[in-house]
Protein backbone atom coordinates (compact mmCIF):
# COMPACT_ATOMS: atom_id res chain seq x y z
CA UNK A 1 0.00 0.00 0.00
CA UNK A 2 2.95 2.40 0.67
CA UNK A 3 4.50 1.48 -1.98
CA UNK A 4 1.96 2.46 -4.20
CA UNK A 5 0.82 5.63 -2.38
CA UNK A 6 4.49 6.80 -2.53
CA UNK A 7 5.16 5.50 -6.80
CA UNK A 8 1.92 7.33 -7.10
CA UNK A 9 3.23 10.40 -5.50
CA UNK A 10 6.13 10.54 -7.54
CA UNK A 11 8.69 10.72 -4.76
CA UNK A 12 11.39 8.20 -3.46
CA UNK A 13 10.92 6.04 0.18
CA UNK A 14 13.63 8.12 1.45
CA UNK A 15 12.20 11.74 0.61
CA UNK A 16 9.08 10.53 1.84
CA UNK A 17 10.01 10.14 5.25
CA UNK A 18 12.37 12.97 6.02
CA UNK A 19 9.56 15.36 4.47
CA UNK A 20 7.06 13.50 7.34
CA UNK A 21 9.97 13.52 9.84
CA UNK A 22 10.44 17.05 10.00
CA UNK A 23 6.91 18.49 9.16
CA UNK A 24 5.15 15.89 11.89
CA UNK A 25 7.50 16.89 14.45
CA UNK A 26 7.37 20.49 13.75
CA UNK A 27 3.49 20.34 13.71
CA UNK A 28 3.21 18.44 16.99
CA UNK A 29 5.94 20.36 18.51
CA UNK A 30 3.49 23.97 18.32
CA UNK A 31 0.76 21.80 19.46
CA UNK A 32 2.51 20.37 22.59
CA UNK A 33 4.49 23.81 23.10
CA UNK A 34 0.63 25.36 23.25
CA UNK A 35 -0.48 22.71 25.61
CA UNK A 36 2.54 23.35 28.08
CA UNK A 37 2.06 26.81 28.16
CA UNK A 38 -1.42 26.26 29.33
CA UNK A 39 -0.03 24.28 31.94
CA UNK A 40 2.61 27.14 33.38
CA UNK A 41 -0.84 29.78 33.65
CA UNK A 42 -2.54 27.09 35.48
CA UNK A 43 0.21 26.41 37.42
CA UNK A 44 0.89 30.61 38.19
CA UNK A 45 -2.77 31.39 37.97
CA UNK A 46 -2.17 34.51 36.31
CA UNK A 47 -4.99 36.99 35.47
CA UNK A 48 -6.14 37.96 32.16
CA UNK A 49 -3.81 40.61 31.31
CA UNK A 50 -0.91 38.95 32.37
CA UNK A 51 -2.04 35.34 30.57
CA UNK A 52 -2.68 37.73 27.38
CA UNK A 53 1.44 39.27 27.73
CA UNK A 54 2.62 35.74 28.10
CA UNK A 55 0.50 34.41 25.43
CA UNK A 56 1.59 37.77 22.79
CA UNK A 57 4.96 37.02 23.76
CA UNK A 58 4.78 33.47 21.86
CA UNK A 59 2.65 34.29 19.13
CA UNK A 60 5.26 37.48 18.51
CA UNK A 61 7.76 35.83 19.10
CA UNK A 62 6.75 33.13 16.93
CA UNK A 63 6.27 35.32 13.73
CA UNK A 64 9.21 37.49 14.76
CA UNK A 65 11.90 34.29 14.28
CA UNK A 66 10.12 33.20 11.45
CA UNK A 67 10.76 35.80 9.51
CA UNK A 68 14.05 36.08 10.54
CA UNK A 69 14.69 32.10 10.06
CA UNK A 70 13.84 33.00 6.21
CA UNK A 71 16.43 35.87 5.84
CA UNK A 72 19.04 33.41 7.59
CA UNK A 73 18.20 30.59 5.60
CA UNK A 74 19.57 32.05 2.73
CA UNK A 75 23.09 32.36 4.57
CA UNK A 76 23.38 28.82 5.48
CA UNK A 77 23.34 25.63 4.07
CA UNK A 78 19.27 24.67 4.59
CA UNK A 79 20.22 21.38 6.02
CA UNK A 80 22.83 22.58 8.71
CA UNK A 81 20.38 25.03 9.30
CA UNK A 82 17.32 22.47 10.17
CA UNK A 83 19.43 20.82 12.53
CA UNK A 84 20.56 23.77 14.74
CA UNK A 85 16.80 24.46 15.14
CA UNK A 86 15.98 20.99 16.28
CA UNK A 87 18.82 21.10 18.66
CA UNK A 88 17.91 24.78 19.81
CA UNK A 89 14.79 22.83 20.41
CA UNK A 90 16.32 20.54 22.29
CA UNK A 91 17.79 22.67 24.40
CA UNK A 92 14.89 25.28 25.19
CA UNK A 93 12.58 22.81 25.68
CA UNK A 94 13.24 21.83 29.13
CA UNK A 95 12.92 25.03 30.37
CA UNK A 96 9.32 25.22 31.82
CA UNK A 97 10.06 22.71 34.09
CA UNK A 98 12.45 25.08 35.74
CA UNK A 99 9.77 27.88 36.55
CA UNK A 100 8.18 27.12 39.94
CA UNK A 101 6.25 30.70 40.89
CA UNK A 102 8.34 32.75 39.37
CA UNK A 103 7.25 36.02 37.73
CA UNK A 104 5.26 36.77 34.67
CA UNK A 105 8.35 38.28 33.52
CA UNK A 106 9.80 34.91 33.92
CA UNK A 107 7.28 33.21 32.26
CA UNK A 108 7.25 35.75 29.13
CA UNK A 109 10.92 34.89 28.81
CA UNK A 110 10.15 31.46 28.16
CA UNK A 111 7.35 32.02 26.27
CA UNK A 112 9.49 33.58 23.44
CA UNK A 113 12.13 31.03 23.65
CA UNK A 114 9.60 28.66 23.08
CA UNK A 115 8.25 30.80 20.22
CA UNK A 116 11.79 31.22 18.80
CA UNK A 117 12.67 27.53 19.01
CA UNK A 118 9.19 26.78 17.05
CA UNK A 119 9.14 29.93 14.59
CA UNK A 120 13.21 30.31 13.63
CA UNK A 121 13.53 26.87 11.39
CA UNK A 122 9.49 26.46 10.21
CA UNK A 123 9.76 28.70 6.89
CA UNK A 124 13.08 26.57 6.01
CA UNK A 125 11.39 23.28 6.62
CA UNK A 126 8.02 23.99 5.07
CA UNK A 127 10.50 24.93 2.23
CA UNK A 128 11.93 21.84 2.31
CA UNK A 129 8.39 20.14 1.72
CA UNK A 130 7.64 22.63 -1.05
CA UNK A 131 11.51 21.58 -3.09
CA UNK A 132 10.83 17.75 -2.10
CA UNK A 133 7.37 17.70 -3.48
CA UNK A 134 6.42 17.45 -7.13
CA UNK A 135 3.81 20.45 -7.80
CA UNK A 136 0.92 17.88 -9.06
CA UNK A 137 1.69 15.58 -5.84
CA UNK A 138 1.86 18.09 -3.47
CA UNK A 139 -1.83 18.01 -1.65
CA UNK A 140 -1.24 14.32 -1.27
CA UNK A 141 1.66 14.39 0.79
CA UNK A 142 0.47 17.61 2.34
CA UNK A 143 -2.87 16.00 3.37
CA UNK A 144 -0.86 12.67 4.77
CA UNK A 145 1.42 15.06 7.10
CA UNK A 146 -2.05 16.93 8.59
CA UNK A 147 -4.10 13.38 8.69
CA UNK A 148 -1.25 12.33 11.01
CA UNK A 149 -0.59 15.13 12.95
CA UNK A 150 -4.56 15.65 13.70
CA UNK A 151 -5.13 11.90 14.48
CA UNK A 152 -1.99 12.07 17.21
CA UNK A 153 -3.80 15.18 18.52
CA UNK A 154 -6.28 13.59 20.75
CA UNK A 155 -3.35 11.56 21.87
CA UNK A 156 -1.24 14.10 23.17
CA UNK A 157 -3.91 15.45 25.15
CA UNK A 158 -4.69 12.63 26.78
CA UNK A 159 -0.60 11.70 27.60
CA UNK A 160 0.09 15.17 29.12
CA UNK A 161 -2.97 15.81 30.86
CA UNK A 162 -1.30 12.02 32.81
CA UNK A 163 1.79 14.24 33.40
CA UNK A 164 3.06 17.35 35.82
CA UNK A 165 5.00 20.39 33.32
CA UNK A 166 8.34 18.83 34.32
CA UNK A 167 7.60 15.41 32.65
CA UNK A 168 5.68 16.99 29.76
CA UNK A 169 9.32 19.94 29.02
CA UNK A 170 11.20 16.93 28.91
CA UNK A 171 9.29 14.95 26.98
CA UNK A 172 8.88 17.77 24.59
CA UNK A 173 12.43 17.90 24.69
CA UNK A 174 12.91 14.51 23.48
CA UNK A 175 10.49 14.84 21.13
CA UNK A 176 12.00 17.82 19.35
CA UNK A 177 15.39 15.55 19.75
CA UNK A 178 13.97 12.59 17.62
CA UNK A 179 13.36 15.44 14.76
CA UNK A 180 17.05 14.49 14.70
CA UNK A 181 16.39 11.45 13.27
CA UNK A 182 16.40 12.73 9.90
CA UNK A 183 20.25 13.13 10.40
CA UNK A 184 20.49 9.28 9.60
CA UNK A 185 18.40 9.71 6.39
CA UNK A 186 21.04 11.43 4.85
CA UNK A 187 18.76 13.94 3.32
CA UNK A 188 20.28 16.16 0.36
CA UNK A 189 20.43 19.94 -0.79
CA UNK A 190 18.79 21.16 -3.99
CA UNK A 191 21.03 23.57 -5.73
CA UNK A 192 19.46 26.97 -5.62
CA UNK A 193 20.11 29.63 -8.35
CA UNK A 194 21.87 32.67 -6.72
CA UNK A 195 20.10 35.08 -8.18
CA UNK A 196 16.62 33.68 -6.37
CA UNK A 197 18.37 34.07 -2.71
CA UNK A 198 18.37 37.63 -3.14
CA UNK A 199 14.50 37.96 -3.29
CA UNK A 200 13.06 40.37 -0.85
CA UNK A 201 9.51 40.95 1.08
CA UNK A 202 8.66 43.61 -0.98
CA UNK A 203 8.81 41.94 -4.41
CA UNK A 204 6.58 39.13 -2.62
CA UNK A 205 4.16 41.84 -1.46
CA UNK A 206 4.08 42.65 -5.22
CA UNK A 207 3.22 39.15 -6.47
CA UNK A 208 -0.79 39.69 -7.01
CA UNK A 209 -1.49 36.20 -6.46
CA UNK A 210 0.17 35.68 -3.74
CA UNK A 211 -1.56 38.79 -2.41
CA UNK A 212 -4.90 37.24 -3.10
CA UNK A 213 -4.67 34.18 -1.35
CA UNK A 214 -3.15 36.25 1.61
CA UNK A 215 -6.52 38.11 1.95
CA UNK A 216 -8.24 35.58 1.80
CA UNK A 217 -6.44 33.26 4.15
CA UNK A 218 -6.17 36.40 6.95
CA UNK A 219 -9.69 36.69 6.75
CA UNK A 220 -10.38 33.28 7.40
CA UNK A 221 -8.14 33.16 10.65
CA UNK A 222 -10.22 36.46 11.42
CA UNK A 223 -13.11 35.08 11.53
CA UNK A 224 -11.96 31.67 12.65
CA UNK A 225 -10.75 33.94 16.01
CA UNK A 226 -13.45 35.60 16.56
CA UNK A 227 -16.26 32.92 16.62
CA UNK A 228 -14.22 30.28 18.79
CA UNK A 229 -15.12 32.16 21.97
CA UNK A 230 -18.51 32.04 21.54
CA UNK A 231 -18.43 28.70 20.66
CA UNK A 232 -16.58 27.69 23.66
CA UNK A 233 -19.27 30.45 25.38
CA UNK A 234 -22.10 28.43 24.25
CA UNK A 235 -21.22 25.05 24.33
CA UNK A 236 -19.24 25.36 27.80
CA UNK A 237 -18.38 21.35 28.82
CA UNK A 238 -19.68 20.14 25.49
CA UNK A 239 -16.81 22.16 23.66
CA UNK A 240 -14.17 19.73 25.16
CA UNK A 241 -15.89 17.32 22.58
CA UNK A 242 -15.36 19.19 19.95
CA UNK A 243 -11.76 19.37 20.95
CA UNK A 244 -10.77 16.29 20.31
CA UNK A 245 -13.39 15.95 16.98
CA UNK A 246 -12.61 18.54 15.51
CA UNK A 247 -8.89 17.60 14.80
CA UNK A 248 -10.10 14.30 13.63
CA UNK A 249 -12.40 15.24 11.17
CA UNK A 250 -10.12 18.22 10.23
CA UNK A 251 -7.18 15.97 9.50
CA UNK A 252 -9.82 13.69 7.23
CA UNK A 253 -10.77 16.46 5.39
CA UNK A 254 -7.26 17.81 5.08
CA UNK A 255 -6.09 13.99 2.96
CA UNK A 256 -8.87 14.49 1.15
CA UNK A 257 -8.75 18.24 0.21
CA UNK A 258 -5.41 17.50 0.02
CA UNK A 259 -6.35 14.76 -2.73
CA UNK A 260 -8.72 16.53 -4.36
CA UNK A 261 -6.81 19.99 -5.24
CA UNK A 262 -3.97 17.36 -7.07
CA UNK A 263 -7.05 16.38 -8.94
CA UNK A 264 -9.06 19.26 -10.17
CA UNK A 265 -7.17 22.26 -8.97
CA UNK A 266 -6.34 24.31 -5.49
CA UNK A 267 -8.79 27.29 -6.16
CA UNK A 268 -11.80 25.41 -6.47
CA UNK A 269 -11.18 22.96 -3.53
CA UNK A 270 -10.26 26.45 -1.39
CA UNK A 271 -13.71 27.68 -2.80
CA UNK A 272 -15.63 24.94 -1.48
CA UNK A 273 -13.95 25.25 1.55
CA UNK A 274 -14.62 28.84 2.57
CA UNK A 275 -18.32 28.44 0.88
CA UNK A 276 -19.30 25.15 3.27
CA UNK A 277 -18.00 27.42 6.37
CA UNK A 278 -20.38 30.44 5.35
CA UNK A 279 -23.00 28.00 4.89
CA UNK A 280 -22.19 25.93 8.10
CA UNK A 281 -22.31 29.60 10.30
CA UNK A 282 -25.37 30.64 8.65
CA UNK A 283 -27.26 27.21 9.71
CA UNK A 284 -25.70 27.81 13.42
CA UNK A 285 -27.42 31.90 12.91
CA UNK A 286 -30.51 30.46 11.87
CA UNK A 287 -31.56 27.47 14.26
CA UNK A 288 -30.30 29.88 17.22
CA UNK A 289 -29.71 27.15 19.67
CA UNK A 290 -30.43 23.25 19.49
CA UNK A 291 -27.24 21.77 20.16
CA UNK A 292 -27.68 18.93 17.67
CA UNK A 293 -27.49 21.48 14.61
CA UNK A 294 -24.39 23.04 16.21
CA UNK A 295 -22.73 19.96 16.72
CA UNK A 296 -23.62 19.55 12.92
CA UNK A 297 -21.88 22.65 12.02
CA UNK A 298 -19.21 22.30 13.70
CA UNK A 299 -18.33 19.20 12.07
CA UNK A 300 -18.84 20.78 9.12
CA UNK A 301 -16.59 23.43 10.35
CA UNK A 302 -14.15 21.02 10.93
CA UNK A 303 -14.31 19.55 7.72
CA UNK A 304 -14.21 22.77 5.98
CA UNK A 305 -10.91 24.09 8.39
CA UNK A 306 -8.86 21.00 7.03
CA UNK A 307 -9.02 21.77 3.63
CA UNK A 308 -8.26 25.29 4.08
CA UNK A 309 -5.81 24.75 6.61
CA UNK A 310 -3.87 21.85 4.26
CA UNK A 311 -4.15 24.39 1.31
CA UNK A 312 -3.02 27.67 3.29
CA UNK A 313 -0.27 25.97 5.59
CA UNK A 314 1.55 23.76 2.77
CA UNK A 315 0.12 23.95 -0.70
CA UNK A 316 -0.67 27.53 -2.16
CA UNK A 317 2.66 28.84 -1.15
CA UNK A 318 4.94 26.10 -1.91
CA UNK A 319 2.89 26.55 -5.49
CA UNK A 320 3.57 30.07 -6.12
CA UNK A 321 7.11 30.05 -5.02
CA UNK A 322 10.60 28.97 -6.84
CA UNK A 323 13.27 27.09 -4.95
CA UNK A 324 15.29 29.77 -2.74
CA UNK A 325 12.56 31.88 -2.12
CA UNK A 326 10.21 29.86 -0.76
CA UNK A 327 11.23 30.41 2.75
CA UNK A 328 10.24 34.06 2.77
CA UNK A 329 6.58 33.02 1.23
CA UNK A 330 5.94 30.84 3.46
CA UNK A 331 6.91 33.13 6.51
CA UNK A 332 4.70 35.74 5.22
CA UNK A 333 2.08 33.10 4.85
CA UNK A 334 1.84 31.90 7.94
CA UNK A 335 1.54 34.78 9.83
CA UNK A 336 -2.03 35.25 9.79
CA UNK A 337 -2.18 31.64 11.57
CA UNK A 338 -0.34 32.74 14.73
CA UNK A 339 -1.12 36.83 14.83
CA UNK A 340 -4.79 36.32 15.06
CA UNK A 341 -4.59 34.38 18.05
CA UNK A 342 -3.69 37.40 19.71
CA UNK A 343 -6.84 39.46 18.46
CA UNK A 344 -8.62 36.22 19.94
CA UNK A 345 -7.29 37.33 23.53
CA UNK A 346 -8.05 40.91 22.78
CA UNK A 347 -11.43 40.39 21.70
CA UNK A 348 -12.75 37.50 23.69
CA UNK A 349 -14.24 39.44 26.58
CA UNK A 350 -16.32 41.78 23.92
CA UNK A 351 -17.05 39.35 21.28
CA UNK A 352 -19.06 36.72 23.72
CA UNK A 353 -21.51 39.91 24.52
CA UNK A 354 -22.90 40.00 21.03
CA UNK A 355 -26.06 37.76 20.36
CA UNK A 356 -24.79 34.28 19.24
CA UNK A 357 -27.05 34.43 16.11
CA UNK A 358 -26.04 37.66 14.88
CA UNK A 359 -22.60 36.95 15.14
CA UNK A 360 -22.57 33.51 13.35
CA UNK A 361 -24.49 35.22 10.59
CA UNK A 362 -21.69 38.11 10.49
CA UNK A 363 -19.15 35.68 10.23
CA UNK A 364 -20.88 33.68 7.61
CA UNK A 365 -20.78 37.25 5.39
CA UNK A 366 -17.58 37.80 5.98
CA UNK A 367 -16.75 34.34 4.90
CA UNK A 368 -18.56 35.16 1.49
CA UNK A 369 -16.56 38.74 1.04
CA UNK A 370 -13.66 36.38 1.65
CA UNK A 371 -14.35 34.22 -1.83
CA UNK A 372 -13.89 37.69 -3.55
CA UNK A 373 -10.29 37.33 -3.61
CA UNK A 374 -10.07 33.98 -4.52
CA UNK A 375 -12.41 34.86 -7.60
CA UNK A 376 -9.85 36.83 -8.92
CA UNK A 377 -6.66 34.60 -7.82
CA UNK A 378 -5.16 32.51 -10.61
CA UNK A 379 -4.84 28.68 -10.04
CA UNK A 380 -1.63 27.50 -8.54
CA UNK A 381 -1.58 23.96 -10.13
CA UNK A 382 -0.65 24.30 -13.76
CA UNK A 383 -3.56 23.63 -16.03
CA UNK A 384 -1.19 21.18 -18.06
CA UNK A 385 -0.95 18.85 -14.94
CA UNK A 386 -4.80 19.24 -14.78
CA UNK A 387 -5.65 18.33 -18.36
CA UNK A 388 -2.62 15.55 -18.01
CA UNK A 389 -4.50 14.12 -14.97
CA UNK A 390 -7.87 14.40 -16.85
CA UNK A 391 -6.63 12.61 -19.94
CA UNK A 392 -5.11 10.14 -17.79
CA UNK A 393 -8.03 8.99 -16.58
CA UNK A 394 -10.36 9.26 -20.15
CA UNK A 395 -7.52 6.83 -21.08
CA UNK A 396 -7.82 4.44 -18.09
CA UNK A 397 -11.52 4.37 -18.32
CA UNK A 398 -11.61 4.02 -22.31
CA UNK A 399 -9.16 1.07 -21.70
CA UNK A 400 -11.49 -0.57 -18.72
CA UNK A 401 -14.59 -0.43 -21.40
CA UNK A 402 -12.11 -1.92 -24.03
CA UNK A 403 -11.36 -4.89 -22.10
CA UNK A 404 -14.84 -5.47 -20.84
CA UNK A 405 -16.40 -5.69 -24.00
CA UNK A 406 -13.41 -7.51 -25.91
CA UNK A 407 -14.05 -10.39 -23.01
CA UNK A 408 -17.49 -10.30 -24.71
CA UNK A 409 -16.90 -10.44 -28.11
CA UNK A 410 -14.09 -13.50 -27.75
CA UNK A 411 -16.89 -15.48 -26.02
CA UNK A 412 -19.38 -14.43 -28.37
Amino acid sequence: MLRNFLKESGIARKDFFIIFVLLFNAFASLYIISIIIDDLLSVLNVTYTETLIIWTSYFAATVGSSIVGSILSNKFRRLSFLYLWMILGVVISPLPALINNSSVMHVSAVSILLGVSSGLGMPSCLAYFADWTLVENRGRIGGTVLLVTNLSAPLFIVLFSMFNLIINSIILALWRGFGLTVFFMKPEEKPIPERRKNSSFVSILHDKSFVLYFIAWLMFCLIDRFETPIQRNFLGDYYKIILILGPLLGGLSAFVGGLLSDKIGRKRIVLYGFVSLGIAYAIIGITSAPLISWFLSLSVLSISAGIVWVLFVLIVWGDLSQSGTREKYYAIGTIPFFLTNIIQLLSAEYVTLIPQTSAFSLAAFFLFLAVLPLLYAPETLPEKKIELRQLRRYVEAARKVKEKYGEKGAKG
